[in-house]
């Protein structure tokens, strides 16, 4: 990998307000993702002290200007150099080199992926195979189910009234707020269940990250204060660095949000907004209790900020669990919800509620970044909600994850791992081992090894801000019983002992 140093076009840079940094020449044809490659030849520039302890790195954004690449690959770059320790994070400041010296794991060469187990390298929050679906690898840690668990046949009997849409909806895009039967499906549901509301304050969007996206484009400047749960969805972390913000996390255990944390740090910075999965968190799997939700809302209130309900696992919950949105009304509260955890993600179907007064900015928004979303998706999703079926395939579905996350915590606790938090509901059993993380032995390394393994692994930096004191992993309770996974995790655990003196949870 070569290095042209960026002063030779120090007027360019000038006019583009980037300061004078080693531009790299990414050999993009070699083996490996480009995050691999950004942290081996930002390490090659350590060890060669083309950059020394205390120099100041660049931007996400100019980075990725520089380098013509996505802010999404810079963040998870800087994000694995801070984990390696190479890079220290300064709130406000940015990033820094930490370090000069590195030990043999850490060599240039040693940090690229080899070409065993097909050419895998390394895993990262974004890496396709944590969403394609076609992998080889065995999904332990990703967010989708077996299509046999949803339903397949409601799906694709919905699927197929869809595509029988009438000619003349073949004209035009569809309407900016979405399909209008299943908005209506939704507001009857919601105004049922949980707190009434129109259909005109329901706007369709292409799955939950899509709504999340939306929300920060009309809400958000950059340089705006977001706070999110820490541990909280990897995505949404990185999705609001893309839009400049900075990110706070609060933190959030197996006895909810620290709200003292949060009234804290809201007295130091004005945050705009702040995303709560109030049910079934994702990955912890707890929910909220009504005096916290209380209280949240409370907080909101004091300080101005808007609060964005992540309740997209609020069907895999038990009922009467506390609701943001319910208790306020849509006043401050901005309810996000999806489809993809009860029929499937490929339909991608998202909503967004909100107060009458604030969907016009974000119809606007939707329409400017996109236009409408798939009005053939959308009635797939409505003839599978109006199905006879529907509802005794969510309570097959709930029957079956409370099997599953029981059968989950047996099997992991046999290779020594314990839950992180004791989950309510829901897909997922965040569990670890009480060992503490080391630049060469930490979650992230062990899942480049679990993916050169055949086995999909979300480790702990894919959901945290602050570093973790243990190393654990967010497990999909659908696939923790394959014997492929139980092995390499025996071995890891075993290697683990080994490293850390015989100690461990």
């Amino acid at each position: 990998m070569t290095i042209h140093e960026f002063e030779a076009d120090q007027g360019a840079d000038d006019a583009v307000g980037i300061p004078a940094w080693p531009l790299l020449a990414l050999e993009r044809g070699k083996k490996g993702s480009l995050v691999d490659k950004i942290v081996a030849a930002v390490t090659a520039m350590v060890a060669a002290k083309a950059l020394r302890v205390g120099t100041r790195m660049p931007s996400v954004r100019q980075f990725a200007k520089c380098n013509g690449i996505s802010t999404f690959t810079v963040v998870e770059a800087y994000d694995r150099l801070v984990t390696l320790g190479l890079l220290c994070s300064r709130r406000g400041s940015g990033y820094f080199v930490a370090r000069q010296d590195l030990p043999p794991t850490l060599q240039p060469d040693a940090l690229l992926p080899s070409p065993c187990a097909g050419g895998r390298g390394a895993v990262d929050a974004l890496t396709p195979e944590l969403y394609t679906g076609v992998s080889e690898a065995l999904p332990a840690g990703t967010g989708w189910l077996p299509p046999e668990w949803y339903g397949e046949d409601t799906i694709l009997d919905a699927v197929r009234q869809a595509m029988r849409i009438p000619a003349n909806r073949l004209r035009g895009y569809g309407h900016p707020l979405g399909f209008a039967g299943l908005r209506q499906q939704l507001s009857s549901s919601l105004s049922d269940e949980l707190f009434p509301v129109e259909p005109d304050q329901v706007l369709l969007t292409h799955g939950a990250t899509h709504a999340f996206d939306l929300i920060l484009r009309t809400l958000t400047r950059p340089g705006d204060t977001v706070f999110v749960e820490d541990p909280g969805y990897s995505n949404l972390l990185s999705l609001i660095r893309h839009h400049g913000c900075n990110v706070v996390g609060i933190p959030r255990d197996d006895r909810g949000l620290d709200l003292d944390a949060l009234a804290a740090q809201a007295r130091l910075v004005q945050p705009k907004l702040m995303f709560v999965n109030t049910v079934l968190q994702n990955p912890l799997g707890t929910s909220l209790s009504p005096a916290q939700a209380h209280r949240l809302l409370a907080l909101a209130e004091q300080f101005d900020f808007w609060l964005v309900e992540d309740d997209i696992y609020r069907e895999l919950a038990a009922r009467g669990e506390a609701s943001l949105a319910a208790l306020d009304g849509l006043r401050r509260v901005i309810r996000v919800g999806s489809f993809s955890k009860t029929l499937s993600p490929v339909l991608r179907v998202g909503s967004i509620c909100a107060s009458a007064s604030l969907l016009p900015e974000l119809v606007r928004v939707k329409m400017l970044t996109g236009l409408t979303t798939s009005e053939v998706n959308e009635r797939a999703v409505y003839h599978a909600l109006t199905a006879r079926p529907y509802r005794r395939m969510v309570e097959k579905l709930v029957a079956q994850l409370d099997a599953g996350r029981e059968r989950s915590i047996e099997v992991l606790r046999e290779v020594g791992m314990a839950p992180v938090a004791r989950p309510r509901g829901g897909m997922f059993v965040s569990a670890g081992w009480d060992i503490a993380p080391t630049p060469t032995r930490n979650g992230r390394v062990i899942a480049d090894q679990a993916l050169r393994a055949g086995v999909l692994l979300a480790p702990n930096e894919f959901f945290m801000l602050r570093p973790s004191p243990t190393i654990w992993f967010r497990f999909n309770v659908a696939y923790t019983a394959e014997p492929l996974l139980r092995a390499f995790l025996r071995d890891a655990q075993r290697d683990g002992l080994r490293a850390d003196g015989g100690q461990h949870g």
